[in-house]
């Protein structure tokens, strides 16, 4: 790992390990994202999450079908994912790392029909470089899904404020592709990214 890698990890590591949550999967986002991403019939469509934090959308693409890798730079986000496996059929592959820096070989498949990235994007520091390795680890036909906050969205006095993506950070994100969904959730914005 270089060294902004090993600062990213020790920053969410301390988060997770102190007990922090984020927010949590809701039906609304739910039906947006069978929508967009359809079921992985027969378990036999791998899906990627990025940054799966306690596991609730990589286990829930596992319950859609799909074969799941669910990764994050912090192990006691992985521990905690580990420990709420739902059971037979719908447990997905743990990994602790780092997708910006750590080798890509070391993932349980060489491409996904699915790469998922839920309220990371906006953490992300060198974005382009970000999504050139996701668009290597995309299968030919492949959904990349992004749920990230935008700016501007809360109101000035809410100290999260500052956490969405700028229009200028939106648009790295959708440049190249050749299809771009988006679907509105408060403060919230989906993409189903296609190349």
């Amino acid at each position: 790992m270089t060294t902004a890698s090993t600062e990213a990890a020790t920053y969410w590591e301390r988060l997770w390990s102190q007990g922090r949550r984020y927010r949590q999967l809701d039906d609304t986002e739910n039906r947006l994202l069978e929508d967009h991403l359809g079921p992985g019939p027969g378990r036999y469509r791998p899906a990627l999450d990025i940054g799966c934090g306690d596991g609730s959308l990589a286990r829930r693409l596992a319950q859609l079908g799909y074969r799941t890798t669910g990764i994050d730079c912090s192990s006691s986000a992985v521990a905690l994912a580990t420990a709420q496996d739902p059971g037979p059929g719908h447990e997905p592959v743990w990994r602790c790392m780092d997708i910006t820096t750590d080798d890509l070989r070391a993932l349980p498949e060489p491409a996904y029909a699915v790469v998922t990235c839920r309220l990371v994007y906006r953490w992300i520091d060198d974005k382009a470089a970000f999504l050139d390795r996701v668009r290597h680890l995309l299968a030919p036909g492949g959904t990349f899904w992004v749920v990230t906050e935008i700016s501007g969205r809360r109101a000035t006095t809410d100290p999260l404020q500052g956490l969405g993506i700028t229009p200028a950070q939106a648009e790295i994100l959708t440049a190249g592709w050749s299809s771009v969904q988006t679907a509105d959730l408060d403060v919230l914005r989906c993409y189903a990214l296609r190349p």
